[in-house]
């Protein structure tokens, strides 16, 4: 059983020098030279950090944001924050000046590490433009006592600190400390920032760890960002607590991940139905060896069937497993390696990392208990208790199901259902359908105003590379399949579909424009 001061992610860090020592922690490839670690060489730097970041007066309880895309100053920056007892505040890479700016003023960070660069975008020039315009010069950024700018000052700011005080403080973080402040992606109004322990957020990663059978010798491709939930928890701490080899990817690119997974042998690779689509229809995916993939973890309200068996067949995984969370749980169920193809892409897989599931009466809402809830939401009280009830059940806003084995099928969200002609109509269900239409690649369906029905389906459907489909080729797949009240009156074809920073389609978007 592992011990109260295991609870704390610097005393995971500390654990994963002595157990794995010289095996490689980080790989990141790119670049003029590359950059390599192993998880002895990792809690050197990690300490650093911190000694660097007390040197600059970041205490315990502060807040430090990063405004960076997946590397290792983002991972290096995050665990010495959290080794000096100060929380994370990711900060979306996709966010404009304005939102970015909202985030870390909320938050009332003390520090900041920003990418000065990022996909042609000053950030911090974006930021201190935002600052000038929302209320006066800084506004917002009243609380800053550092800012420094990755890579460019990096080696400057890792000069400063003791590393004695640093393992000092390092020792004093408490499991029950807050680990981090991860902001909602305020698809459905503005974001809030989700509190969770450090006892909370490894409890997460050791549970996706096991669920996944992640080990020493697994060499894992992260391109979930470290600015998610995903990315940082099941990604960063499920590598430190179980050994495995961390490869970051930027930005998503079929081409590159391709060379990595063959450059790098590697093993593991999580990530929306979308990337697995788009390594499958690679035009030189023939040219690379991806023997070595072993895993797959994806997860969405539709997941085709015949996608989980292409992935495979074709892509070699073993093992290919969907599961469920959310920002204020993470992962609260998985499917488990061996279950069968039906089953991983119609369930979300049975409850995980100590959780509970039911589904709400009448209106099929899951409600999640369990040890890895989130403290609560960062100064607002009201929207905490309307998100976890007295009893401690986390209300998710997602509409499902359970087996009579206990797996969970999300079928929609509360907010998504439409009534056309009296009858409710999950969106999920006809997505579902049409990813079985020959030459679609994914779809999004919206219900929109009828003056006769209330409402009716529109039908976003992005076509396969190089298949042409017409509507009436949708239109007619559907009537074959689904009830008449079900089928799509609508299609429109598009190049993609608007996503949130985690891969999760925005329909607000699609509704506004449809309005």
């Amino acid at each position: 059983m592992t011990g109260a001061v295991e609870l704390t992610v610097p005393a995971a860090v500390a654990r994963a020098a002595r157990e794995f020592g010289d095996a490689e922690a980080v790989a990141e490839p790119g670049g003029a030279q590359g950059f390599r670690l192993s998880y002895r060489e990792l809690d050197e730097r990690v300490t650093a950090v911190t000694g660097a970041l007390i040197d600059a007066g970041v205490g315990p309880g502060d807040r430090v944001a990063i405004w960076a895309p997946n590397g290792p100053e983002w991972l290096l920056a995050a665990l010495g924050t959290l080794g000096a007892g100060a929380a994370l505040v990711p900060v979306s890479t996709r966010f404009t000046g304005p939102e970015a700016l909202d985030v870390i003023g909320r938050s009332g960070a003390r520090a900041l590490f920003v990418a000065e660069a990022f996909l042609g975008v000053d950030r911090l020039g974006a930021l201190l433009a935002a600052a000038s315009g929302e209320g006066g010069e800084g506004a917002g950024l009243d609380r800053l006592g550092l800012v420094v700018r990755v890579p460019q000052e990096w080696d400057a700011f890792l000069r400063a600190g003791s590393l004695a005080e640093a393992r000092e403080r390092a020792g004093a973080v408490r499991p029950g400390d807050v680990s981090d402040i991860m902001f909602t992606s305020g698809t459905t109004g503005r974001s809030k920032g989700a509190m969770t322990s450090h006892e909370r957020s490894l409890g997460v990663a050791r549970a996706w760890a096991e669920c996944a059978r992640l080990g020493p010798g697994d060499r894992y491709l992260v391109v979930n960002p470290f600015f998610h939930t995903f990315g940082f928890k099941a990604g960063i701490l499920a590598c430190l607590v179980s050994g495995a080899a961390l490869v970051p990817q930027a930005v998503f690119d079929a081409g590159e991940a391709m060379q990595l997974a063959e450059a790098e042998r590697i093993t593991v690779l999580p990530g929306a139905p979308t990337l697995y689509r788009s390594l499958l229809d690679a035009p030189a995916r023939a040219d690379h060896d991806l023997s070595s993939l072993r895993l797959a973890v994806t997860g969405a309200a539709t997941v085709p069937v015949a996608l989980v068996e292409q992935m495979r067949l074709e892509l070699t995984f073993d093992t290919v497993l969907t599961a469920y969370g959310l920002t204020e749980a993470v992962v609260a169920t998985m499917c488990r390696p061996g279950d069968d193809p039906v089953t991983v892409a119609r369930s979300c897989g049975r409850a995980a990392a100590g959780f509970e599931v039911r589904i709400a009466q009448p209106s099929g809402e899951v409600l999640l208990r369990g040890p890895n809830v989130m403290l609560g939401y960062l100064d607002d009280p009201v929207a905490t208790a309307e998100a976890v009830d007295a009893d401690g059940w986390l209300h998710t806003g997602d509409i499902g199901r359970l087996d009579e084995h206990g797996y969970l099928s999300i079928t929609d969200r509360l907010k998504d259902m439409y009534i056309c002609g009296g009858f409710n109509v999950y969106p999920a269900e006809v997505e579902q359908a049409l990813a079985r239409l020959d030459g679609v690649a994914e779809s999004a369906v919206i219900g929109v105003p009828d003056p006769r029905l209330g409402e009716i389906g529109r039908a976003f459907v992005v076509p396969r590379p190089g298949r042409e489909l017409r509507t009436e080729d949708v239109l007619t797949f559907c009537r074959e399949r689904l009830a008449g009240y079900k089928v799509p009156r609508q299609v429109e074809f598009r190049a993609e579909l608007p996503r949130n920073a985690s891969g999760k389609v925005l329909k607000t978007s699609l509704r506004k424009e449809s309005t």
